[in-house]
């Protein structure tokens, strides 16, 4: 159980510091990687009043913090996760060719609390 503990955290960590390179990048380096061009962004499905994108990104960030966290930390790690999340939507003002946008900052703020609500709900219902 250690060995998994452990390989979580690894990944919620390299997931985190890869998240922060494809958001304080100028430019898209996932476009570069898909499309050549640094300018077009990848879709994963379309947005529909929030960037399907920025939350899928969170959920999933969110979703491997929750499983590598033990339970006195999750209080951190939710708090970490939400400025964050606010925090790089803001550096997209002062970084070239991003923009910021509040339909990504609601998107990265959704992601963090669907996961959120299901691990409460999960605990709730634990008992």
């Amino acid at each position: 159980m250690k060995k998994i503990t452990l390989l979580t955290k690894i990944i919620f960590h390299i997931c985190n510091i890869g998240l922060i390179i494809l958001y304080l990048y100028p430019g898209s380096i996932m476009g570069w990687l898909i499309y050549r061009d640094f300018q077009k962004q990848p879709q994963i499905t379309s947005d529909f009043l929030v960037s399907s994108n920025h939350a899928y990104a969170f959920i999933i960030l969110s979703l491997l913090g929750v499983i590598s966290s033990n339970s006195k930390k999750i209080g951190i790690l939710f708090i970490y996760l939400f400025f964050i999340s606010i925090v790089l939507e803001l550096c997209h003002a002062l970084i070239p060719i991003r923009s910021f946008e509040y339909s990504d900052l609601f998107g990265n703020f959704l992601g963090v609390l669907l996961i959120f609500i299901l691990f409460n709900l999960y605990k709730f219902f634990k008992r």
